[in-house]
């Protein structure tokens, strides 16, 4: 059952008349009917509020509510059941304290047993402590505002909207908290890494518009990189299919198996070490240009995936690899785990732990559905990999793997303010230190100290430069980093 969004407002249903309940059976209220709200707005935006540290954009830890319906899956099992089967990321001892504490409500009502057994149209809240992982302070510039669309630079490590891990550090909360702009509608997107043009609609209407071109590929798109070596200075043409190896990590492959794909690639200068190459993708298959650079022997210089020494020698050039697909995931892990920078995976230790590889659980896939378009999933990602050539034709650098939680399902991610427990107030500042907080006694990120990335290390070299429609042109500036006499 699709999980309530941003701006849904519940609705009382009709009163349905009361069976007569057998000795020591539990009522279950029916459920409630939820109208799509249209976006996010000041009530949501008010949970929490920034700071500014090191380089870095950073989010004061604030309460929030996962809320479901019960599973079909989870019928006539206990709660401790579904917690330690599919919620592994936490011990049980945790939600045995979070339920005495009253932050686990079934049907409203504080759940003071965890061996109750759920049963059909069950309302399932957790109230949970959040902490947000810091991205670039750079801030969001806007190129284009006119009455149809908002068109933004977007800085690299900022996800597009509200996704996994991520909320308030989003391109749509910032806009909305910074620039009064609300109510946007996405067009495309980007990978969280990923920098440059990105395109909302400010209607409906414009936004179907314009997505028409997307469907039919009409839109043009043009992104530079800096790849490791001297690329060709001829037009390569790449058009190896691309397999998704693992949702979880975030890992593509070239394949026989995998999607048609074709991208060109125009070398623009060399500096003894480092090419700056114009890529200009056909299709839109997730991680499309990061993949076939690496499968030609140039990966992106800095790319956290695709040129690591996980790969091998020569670092998944011509797609020899020698490992299978778990030794690949494995070594990556490990290598990122060894430089303490599983986040830059969009990964914690304790999601490693948890049973995200569960396909059943839903935790695994495409968090690009934007939550204005679909407010009710505002968080959805299915488990698999969609064949939606519609979706697919999008971009191909979209932020589609490894973006949801991979410690909850992510029909618990609908989330709200939790007033009475909010201690983490809005602040009128933007700058300055984090305020002394109290820690929240459940909270297991409150009491770990985790190295922060520093702004390099949120930087990735791809930039999407350029968009082009029918009737429109959008450009960025060429990055500093492509300049050609631009030395690291």
């Amino acid at each position: 059952m699709a999980e309530p969004g941003p701006g849904d407002k519940e609705e009382a249903a009709p009163a349905p008349k009361k069976r007569r309940l057998a000795a020591g059976e539990r009522y279950v209220p029916p459920p409630r009917k939820l109208s799509a709200g249209v976006s996010f707005g000041a009530v949501h935006f008010a949970e929490t509020s920034y700071y500014f540290e090191g380089g870095l954009r950073k989010v004061r830890p604030y309460y929030f509510d996962f809320r479901t319906y019960c599973k079909g899956r989870w019928v006539g099992r206990s709660l401790l059941h579904v917690f330690s089967t599919e919620f592994r990321a936490q011990p049980l001892d945790y939600y045995r304290a979070a339920a005495r504490a009253g932050r686990l409500r079934l049907n409203e009502e504080p759940v003071r047993d965890l061996e109750i057994v759920l049963k059909n149209n069950d309302f399932l809240r957790n109230t949970v402590h959040r902490h947000e992982p810091p991205v670039t302070a750079q801030p969001i510039q806007i190129l284009v505002e006119d009455d149809e669309v908002v068109v933004v630079d977007k800085p690299s490590s900022l996800p597009v909207h509200p996704c996994g891990r991520f909320r308030h550090n989003t391109v749509i909360f910032i806009l909305g908290k910074e620039h009064d702009l609300k109510e946007l509608h996405t067009i495309h997107r980007l990978d969280r890494m990923t920098s440059g043009v990105l395109m909302f609609a400010k209607t409906a209407e414009v936004s179907k518009r314009i997505d028409e071109q997307v469907r039919e590929r009409q839109l043009e798109k043009e992104y530079v990189c800096r790849v490791v070596g001297e690329f060709p200075e001829h037009e390569v043409v790449c058009e190896e299919p691309i397999l998704v190896v693992s949702y979880k990590v975030g890992v593509c492959r070239v394949d026989p198996k995998g999607k048609f794909c074709k991208t060109i690639f125009q070398r623009l200068s060399y500096n003894g070490k480092t090419s700056v190459v114009k890529c200009l993708p056909r299709t839109g298959r997730t991680h499309q240009i990061r993949v076939h650079l690496q499968y030609l022997g140039h990966p992106i210089v800095n790319d956290p995936i695709y040129n690591m020494e996980a790969w091998g020698p020569d670092r998944g050039k011509g797609g020899k690899i020698d490992k299978t697909d778990e030794e690949l995931l494995k070594a990556l892990v490990e290598e990122h785990r060894s430089k303490q920078s599983l986040d830059i995976l969009g990964l914690l230790e304790e999601d490693l732990n948890s049973s995200a590889e569960n396909k059943d659980s839903g935790n695994l896939g495409d968090c690009t559905k934007s939550a204005q378009a679909n407010p009710i999933n505002e968080n959805s990602c299915p488990a698999k990999d969609t064949k939606d050539p519609e979706r697919d034709a999008k971009d191909p650098e979209r932020n589609d793997i490894a973006a949801c939680p991979l410690n909850s399902d992510p029909s618990l991610e609908t989330l709200e303010k939790n007033k009475e427990l909010g201690s983490c107030e809005n602040q009128d500042g933007q700058t300055g230190e984090e305020r002394s907080e109290e820690k929240d006694p459940l909270c297991v990120e409150c009491k770990i100290t985790r190295r922060d990335p520093s702004p390099k290390e949120l930087v990735m070299y791809l930039h999407a430069l350029r968009y082009k429609g029918a009737e429109f042109e959008y450009c960025s500036k060429m990055p500093e980093w492509a300049m050609e006499d631009w030395e690291e």
